[in-house]
């Protein structure tokens, strides 16, 4: 149940109307609008149906959620969320950009690498320190030494790391590097992980499953908000088809589709949608073109002897060219890059 306050309720109000139903075993989810403070009643349905709900002083009105997914839901929260992290954020009217390795490979590379996107105007920088590989032969990241790397970058250019978790006992190690933890695509339904990242205070971008549907998709981003983060960025990375000239099929209709069913910001990463280096440029430019909230882009000093996903991987140069191209489309959506 969506809980509209009126405009005159009162702190004391909230309080108690959220007392009352953590005392029969609901949960409370407060988004407070420009205009309306929302409670997010979660749980029992019948509980919710007996409880006279809009006999409580400060309550407006009582709406139902239809949908299966009800934190992540526009009826929960009208007004898009932004998610800032440091001096920086997703959501807003500044396109973010997300980029770096795919891999981290030494540190040296890393620091080289984050300054080269911060020149070409990247406001975060990513790579992977803890890597799924589909091959268990594959370089499979550097662990700590690479989250160290990353944080190193961090210290050199100021930008906030963005870097993969893929299991639930590495979480506090991550977060104690990075400042955005990433769900991959395989682990999108790790539903195990997903309510640990949950319990996390850092914010989630939290990838689309290789064949998963946006309700699906929606539903992962569900069982993060409801374990209490609500800080959570959807990243639309491609999706698996029966077309084979890319990587990924770039499904950039999911973009309109999820503004209407969600106030979470979306992100999209055509780097491993389309697998070829040569595409990333106009599919990163349909993106914001189709109001895409920021990109992740993968960047290379030296794609020929990248470990992993070189054939994708921007140089610096080819990033910065990029980068200025995007600026006046996302100012003729009404952004800015």
């Amino acid at each position: 149940m969506i809980i509209v306050l009126r405009p005159d309720a009162t702190q004391e109000d909230l309080d108690h109307l959220v007392k009352k139903l953590k005392d029969v075993g609901l949960q409370a989810h407060i988004s407070k609008g420009v205009e309306r403070t929302l409670v997010g009643a979660i749980g029992d349905e019948a509980i919710l149906r007996a409880m006279p709900l809009e006999a409580f002083p400060g309550v407006e009105s009582v709406l139902p959620i239809l949908k299966p997914f009800k934190l992540a839901s526009r009826d929960f929260r009208r007004e898009n969320s932004i998610i800032k992290v440091g001096s920086s954020e997703i959501g807003g009217n500044h396109i973010a950009v997300i980029a770096g390795p795919c891999a981290v490979e030494n540190k040296t590379l890393m620091v080289e690498i984050a300054k080269g996107v911060k020149a070409g105007g990247a406001n975060f920088v990513r790579g992977g320190a803890f890597k799924p590989r589909t091959s268990p032969y594959a370089f499979q990241g550097l662990e700590e030494e690479g989250l160290k790397y990353l944080a190193l970058a961090r210290e050199h250019t100021g930008l906030p790391v963005v870097t993969e978790v893929m299991d639930p006992r590495d979480i506090q190690l991550i977060a104690e590097y990075a400042d955005v933890l990433q769900i991959g695509a395989r682990n999108m339904q790790n539903f195990r992980l997903l309510k640990d990242v949950g319990m996390c205070k850092k914010p989630i971008l939290l990838k689309r499953g290789i064949s998963a549907t946006i309700k699906e998709w929606l539903m992962s981003a569900e069982y993060i908000m409801a374990g209490g983060n609500h800080q959570v960025i959807l990243c639309e990375r491609g999706i698996r088809t029966y077309e084979t000239e890319t990587r990924n099929t770039l499904d950039l209709s999911a973009i309109p589709v999820l503004k209407k069913m969600t106030h979470l910001p979306v992100v999209v990463d055509p780097s491993h949608a389309v697998g070829k280096r040569d595409l990333v440029a106009p599919m990163a430019k349909a993106a914001v073109a189709a109001g895409a909230d920021g990109l992740l882009i993968e960047v290379h000093s030296n794609p020929e002897e990248a470990l992993c996903d070189g054939e994708q991987s921007l140089t610096p140069d080819a990033f910065k060219k990029l980068m200025d191209e995007l600026r006046p489309i996302a100012k003729a959506v009404g952004r800015e890059i």
